[in-house]
């Protein structure tokens, strides 16, 4: 097979080739299917991305994939995709755990909505792959299964909470992947492993099926989205067509009807930068890698627009941001744990606005004060908004720097290091939080290695809904800077 231009096994085409080539006949999915698990069992133990297996399932499901095809039968538009999911979202019969103890052998009986989705577009779940402890943290680590580490370096990070689901994509363990983000999970992750990642706008994909929430639980979590990962942008589009659409109750009165790109060639798309900021600054090297990506737009035609910005303030939209997602968050914790957070915002001094006192202070927030936070994000809204009917993207960092080392001390005690300063370790989600708590659709794309030899990832921002927008603009960016290439060590 080739790969722009070069040959290579199917283990790092996209999901979107591999599909062409298992509908035409080129490769089976249990051919397939048998690669991916041969490729975990040699490269698994080195990065430990992927830490659950249902082989037997998988394999009978990709049987019947290559029986129907042989009868000219379709069965959808993943058809015989051997696939992967992170390990917080629920796949029927298949050990979902969250990175908890507690749910080591919770085995669901039935799936996530997005999961049934995929399986029903033909897709053959054959794993999990690891996330931190109830997807809370910008690494991947639990005491259930261990450290994911990065393909591109042992000793960093993935990125989280999608680590696993990232490493797996960069080191050809899967076809694809399905992941999620409340502030950053799936970009995050894929801007460190130099892959793509989508957060789709706030409900096109329903929630139902996530941990968190605990097992059960019927109702959405605020900002929280579930979406694809993935080596092209192609496949970003592909899952998201499978994925998109109302839940059963909301499908009996409406229907998705999903805007086309507002572009088609890349001078056509208008285009604003905001690349820094003093809020959260970006480290050289990354900035350096984003500016080559500039230029190389430029030089491709592109409409680009560097000082033009949302009528926003980074560090206003960040403490609105914190306000509503540590509501989320706090509300998981056991009544013990968040009777003490409670116990001591009492104590808070009314200037001391330090991220521990903004996380006792909103975590523990009555529900007034939540419902001003909210009244705040419709007026980000209304910002958006009018910020798209000039632009069709805005550019931004995804994360200021590029991947970590891991760093499993206190977590309320961490730093990350951005041109030579320590920076506050949740710099880590200040970026990508603006589309979560605005509900827009975010596609991080890779746009090259920084001087350190990691990759870099571009976050693309676009009206609500407009996700075929920021995707395929991210399609048309790798055609000027290329896209997803494989870490050296793992071919």
């Amino acid at each position: 097979m080739e790969y722009r231009g070069v040959v290579t096994e199917p283990s790092h085409l996209g999901a979107a080739r591999l599909v062409g080539e298992l509908t035409s006949g080129s490769i089976s999915s249990r051919e397939l299917l048998e690669m991916y698990i041969r490729r975990v069992e040699a490269l698994n133990p080195t990065v430990n991305a992927v830490v659950t297996l249902d082989v037997e399932g998988a394999l009978r499901r990709a049987d019947e994939a290559d029986e129907a095809l042989a009868k000219g039968c379709l069965l959808g538009s993943l058809h015989g995709l051997p696939i992967t999911v992170k390990d917080t979202i629920e796949t029927e019969g298949i050990r979902t755990t969250a990175g908890s103890a507690m749910l080591a052998e919770h085995r669901p009986e039935s799936d996530a909505d997005a999961v049934a989705r995929l399986r029903a577009a033909g897709a053959v779940v054959f794993g999990k792959t690891n996330t931190p402890l109830f997807a809370g943290d910008a690494q991947s680590y639990n005491d259930l299964f261990g450290t994911t580490e990065n393909p591109w370096s042992p000793g960093r990070s993935p990125g989280g909470s999608s680590g696993g689901s990232a490493a797996a994509l960069a080191t050809g363990l899967t076809g694809l992947e399905l992941g999620s983000d409340i502030g950053g999970s799936i970009r995050n992750p894929a801007h460190y492993c130099g892959v793509y990642g989508h957060k789709p706008s706030a409900g096109l994909v329903p929630t139902r099926g996530h941990i968190p929430p605990m097992p059960g639980v019927l109702s959405e979590v605020d900002m929280a989205t579930i979406g694809p990962l993935g080596r092209e942008a192609d496949d970003l589009q592909l899952a998201l067509d499978a994925l998109a659409g109302p839940s059963s109750a909301d499908a009996v009165a409406w229907r998705l009807e999903m805007p086309p790109p507002r572009a088609s060639s890349l001078d056509e798309f208008r285009v604003a930068l905001w690349l820094d900021d003093p809020a959260c600054p970006v480290d050289g090297a990354v900035a350096a890698t984003l500016g080559e990506m500039v230029d190389a737009l430029a030089d491709g035609g592109a409409s680009i627009d560097a000082s033009e910005r949302p009528g926003l303030d980074l560090a206003e939209t960040h403490r609105t941001y914190q306000s509503l997602n540590y509501g989320v968050t706090a509300a998981f914790l056991p009544a013990r744990v968040y009777n003490r957070l409670l116990e001591r915002s009492e104590d808070l001094g009314e200037d001391d606005d330090s991220r521990a006192a903004r996380y006792l202070r909103f975590g523990t927030q009555r529900h007034k004060d939540w419902l001003a936070a909210d009244a705040e994000r419709s007026r980000y809204k209304a910002v958006w908004r009018d910020f798209f009917s000039a632009y069709d993207v805005l550019l931004c960092p995804v994360v200021p720097t590029t991947a970590i080392a891991h760093d499993h001390t206190n977590i309320n005690t961490r730093t990350i290091t951005v041109n030579g300063s320590r920076r506050d370790y949740w710099d880590q989600i200040i970026w990508a939080g603006m589309a979560n708590m605005a509900g827009l659709p975010a596609t991080s794309a890779p746009v090259g290695l920084a001087a350190d030899g990691l990759p870099v990832g571009v976050q693309i921002i676009g009206g609500y809904l407009e996700d075929r927008t920021t995707i395929h603009f991210a399609r048309r960016l790798s055609e000027v800077i290329g896209g997803y290439v494989h870490p050296r060590t793992f071919a």
